[in-house]
């Protein structure tokens, strides 16, 4: 198995170039408030730059199916990531109109202080036959994403990866970096990995050294 990797939270071409020329399978788009969020336009114009193998996946939290989908046509996009309360009827009327040309992903946030209740909650993306993969990140206070913040990885791989692994594709997020991306890939097994800011400078643009360690580095595992 490849493993997939994503980097995510790109704010310019500059950056979704890096990632491209690192190795990366899918570069991320925040359109949601947040330091790294892009604007519909700004994705419109970066996308048709970018190689046509590497998937471009928008990230969107909150918005409806209506709005979504007209960002996904207006900027070509070839995945979402929904994070908030997501349905199955959301995911479904997504496939509907895009088919299976288009990668769903949905977020689950793992409770490190309920590791029960997280995999609870995981079961209706687990069950979602809509949705492609389950993106499993951390989250603050303030942010569903991109926080830097990594949750315990045997208490994961415990009660939800191990479980949920064999019937769904499931991609480890949250406090990755090109240190403890090896580490995470060897505790949890996932099908793909997700990082924002383990790869950044600063909020908003990427470190070209970062982003082609950790590549390499997860790459590294799979030989």
């Amino acid at each position: 198995m490849n493993l997939w990797v994503k980097i995510c939270a790109n704010t310019s071409l500059a950056d979704a170039l890096i990632a491209a020329e690192a190795g990366a399978d899918a570069v991320g788009f925040v359109l949601a408030p947040s330091p790294r969020q892009v604007t519909t336009e700004q994705v419109a114009a970066i996308v048709p730059k970018l190689p046509a193998e590497i998937e471009k996946i928008g990230v969107f939290v909150g918005a409806s199916v209506d709005e979504i989908a007209a960002t996904v046509d207006a900027a070509r996009l070839t995945g979402v990531q929904l994070h908030s309360e997501v349905t199955a009827d959301a995911t479904a009327k997504l496939r509907a109109r895009f088919g299976p040309k288009l990668r769903i992903l949905r977020v689950v946030h793992f409770e490190a202080g309920a590791p029960e209740r997280t995999a609870d909650a995981a079961q209706g993306a687990i069950v979602d036959a809509s949705c492609d993969a389950i993106l499993v990140d951390s989250r603050t206070a303030t942010a569903v994403g991109g926080t830097g913040k990594a949750y315990d990885w045997v208490l994961a791989s415990e009660f939800l990866f191990q479980d949920a692994r064999a019937r769904k594709r499931l991609i480890a997020a949250g406090g990755l970096t090109p240190q403890n991306v090896a580490e995470v890939i060897a505790t949890l097994r996932p099908w793909g990995v997700d990082v924002v800011s383990g790869v950044e400078a600063a909020p908003g643009r990427k470190d070209a050294a970062k982003v082609r360690a950790f590549v390499a580095n997860a790459r590294a595992t799979q030989k």
